[in-house]
């Protein structure tokens, strides 16, 4: 108990810093440990990630599984985890209240619940939306464990192109009980600048929809957090793709010389 609260609390501290801050997507206890080891102070786990190394697609993960990834993420590193914890695997309320608290038992010191369902991949009404982090909050003040939670508006990244949207519900989510704010389709830098002058609370924003921003500018254009979702996963796989097709296709082994050494993922890992 003592640990994960000590993580909530430097996570909460972290929020409060004048400039932006990276917190990396790891997708397996390995890659934790290698940004842990490489100076990262936080982490946060990525669903689409997390599915790859299960053989699936985002969103086809059960409950427990998500559970037990977490409580090994938490477990394996020394630094705050967020929980990437899409819907709160219910759209009833009762039921998600229960499942955000079994998240918190995990060792987390962070959760972020997403306002569109993983069963009818649909958004959730907006009174419907703001009563779920509402939900959310109160199940994690129940617990004791000051946990913050992360409220994610999907419209901009589920088809809705709706900014005006988007700040209303951030706006709503905020006043529900929500300690960080998260809309990830934002995809420019005067989008992220509307949306932070309109908000009151953190704000966290997905790097890969701005690739050409850095986190200087995301940082005055108003961010607090920058994560990268699952693009860290999927830039890791694509030099399988690349050394599987050269072998299939021209039975050479080139890809070699773009190994990473043994040696100084074995210091990273042994990083405490």
């Amino acid at each position: 108990m003592s640990a994960q609260l000590n993580k909530c609390q430097a996570f909460s501290e972290m929020h409060r810093r004048e400039n932006a801050w990276l917190i990396p997507n790891p997708w397996d206890v390995g890659s934790a440990r290698v940004l842990q080891g490489l100076g990262f102070e936080a982490l946060a786990t990525t669903s689409s990630g997390f599915a790859y190394t299960l053989g699936r697609s985002d969103g086809s993960v059960s409950l427990e599984e998500k559970l037990a990834h977490c409580r090994q993420l938490c477990t394996a590193t020394s630094i705050p985890v967020n929980a990437d914890f899409e819907n709160g695997f219910s759209d009833d309320c009762s039921t998600l209240q229960d499942n955000v608290r079994r998240m918190v038992e995990t060792g987390v010191a962070g959760l972020s619940i997403e306002d569109f369902s993983r069963d009818s991949h649909t958004l959730y009404s907006f009174q419907e939306s703001v009563e779920r982090i509402q939900v959310a909050a109160e199940s994690i003040k129940l617990t004791k464990i000051p946990v913050l939670l992360t409220a994610r508006a999907e419209n901009l990244l589920r088809g809705v192109d709706d900014l005006d949207d988007t700040i209303r519900r951030l706006q709503a989510y905020s006043a529900a009980g929500a300690d960080v704010l998260y809309a990830p389709g934002i995809n420019s830098l005067d989008q992220l600048r509307e949306v932070c002058a309109a908000i009151d609370k953190p704000f966290n924003v997905l790097a890969p929809l701005l690739r050409t921003a850095t986190v200087a500018e995301m940082s005055a254009a108003g961010a607090t957090r920058i994560s990268t979702g699952g693009a860290l996963s999927w830039a890791a796989v694509n030099p399988l793709l690349v050394a599987g097709k050269e072998m299939l296709q021209q039975g050479t082994f080139a890809w070699l010389s773009g190994m990473a050494s043994s040696k100084e993922v074995r210091s990273l890992l042994d990083k405490k």
